[in-house]
């Protein structure tokens, strides 16, 4: 069964980049190739099990969509594709280590060197707030390099700010925590932070697409 396992895995991963490959362009069917293997291998095989910065550099495959989209629909790389790839990059420290303080004995029991488990709560709860400030910025960041709004940088910095003060409130969480709430409420709000970001990104560039429409009608 394992090797079945593997054996449609590989054939799903081949067809679905050579699809995209002969639909839509080669760079994206090649970036798609590299998230399946970087994934696959180089993270659930290789960083989860090794480090407790799996999650810090296994992240990227996680934050490669997109840019595969939007090398699926310009043909290149552009720095709001970069920006794209860091916001979700820099989040996955601060939600899977909100995650990981409680879940520590199902993380340990299976073998898996999370953060918490290898270097003690406290170092994990700084290195949250830490990368809930990054994440913060990083939301920002479309608004302060002009593709997308002042109003968009509004909202995007109001969500940023309620991600890094749950950040801080589970810093203050005493260690040992036994129902580990403030940890709880951030991994449920990082879920919805990061939803509301791209959702606001995307209706963000649709009135301003149709505003500029408007504009050129009148």
């Amino acid at each position: 069964m394992p090797g079945e396992a593997l054996a449609f895995g590989i054939t799903l991963s081949g067809f679905s980049v050579v699809v995209l490959g002969l639909a839509v362009n080669r760079l994206a069917a090649g970036l798609l190739a590299f998230t399946i293997f970087f994934y696959a291998v180089i993270y659930t095989m290789w960083l989860k099990r090794w480090t407790p910065q799996n999650i810090v550099i296994g992240g990227a495959a996680g934050a490669f969509p997109p840019m595969i989209g939007w090398a699926a629909v310009t043909g290149g790389v552009s720095i709001e594709s970069i920006v794209l790839f860091l916001i979700i990059f820099l989040w996955t420290p601060a939600h899977f280590w909100a995650l990981a303080l409680f879940k520590m004995r199902d993380y340990g029991a299976v073998g898996v060197p999370m953060l918490p488990n290898v270097s003690g709560e406290k170092v994990t709860k700084d290195q949250i707030v830490i990368y809930a400030v990054l994440t913060a910025a990083a939301g920002i960041a479309p608004a302060v390099l002009g593709f997308a709004s002042v109003a968009y940088g509004a909202v995007a910095g109001v969500l940023g700010a309620a991600f890094i003060w749950l950040s801080i409130l589970c810093r203050r969480m005493p260690d040992g925590d036994a129902n580990m709430v403030p940890a709880k409420k951030l991994f449920a709000y990082s879920i919805l932070y990061l939803f509301a970001i791209f959702s606001c990104l995307m209706v963000d560039h649709y009135a301003i697409t149709l505003w500029a429409g408007l504009k050129g009608g009148l």
